[in-house]
């Protein structure tokens, strides 16, 4: 039987360690909606970047198939046929957890060069779901995307780091 004893508090996370990896890759998701006009995407995925930075800080939190509601929520706020979030997300993922079981130990510049990838990854198949949707363009209009993302992401995961601190504290 399991007994509190009087004077101690049940170790238990606050709500909020739940709800901001999840409330903040959605407001990242939702900066889509910005009123910025432009011929060409111009603004980097911030959800995709958010739900990459939280599973590569902390990838305890989030397994695989979170990847599927983080997605989709993705989608409706983006724009993006629905599925194509999910799909690469879970990807991404999969391969992260490989990753996580194969290697020791990871530094900042791998991290830097594995969001890279994945975004690569990420932006590359949503452009050819796009495309195979009946919509139109070339592969050369989300390089600006691309790169302005690649230089973002160690804003993302200071931002992430900021937030997981914020989180945790009692």
């Amino acid at each position: 039987m399991n007994r509190i004893l009087p004077g101690t508090v049940p170790r238990t996370l606050p709500l909020r360690a739940y709800v901001v990896p999840v409330a903040s890759t959605i407001a990242g998701s939702a900066l889509a909606a910005l009123p910025i006009v432009a011929d060409a995407p111009v603004l980097p995925p911030f959800g995709l970047m958010m739900a990459l930075g939280w599973r590569l800080l902390r990838s305890e939190i989030w397994r695989a198939w979170m990847a599927l509601p983080i997605g989709l929520a993705d989608d409706l706020l983006t724009g993006m046929p629905l599925g194509s979030g999910p799909i690469v997300l879970t990807i991404c993922f999969l391969v992260f957890d490989a990753m996580d079981t194969r290697s020791i130990w990871r530094d900042y510049w791998q991290d830097w060069l594995i969001t890279a990838a994945a975004l690569a990854f990420c932006m590359v198949a949503g452009w050819a779901i796009v495309r195979f949707d009946g919509g139109s363009g070339s592969i050369g209009l989300i390089v600006p995307q691309f790169a302005m993302a690649i230089f973002c992401v160690p804003l993302t995961v200071r931002v992430c780091a900021a937030l997981d601190a914020w989180r945790l504290r009692r």
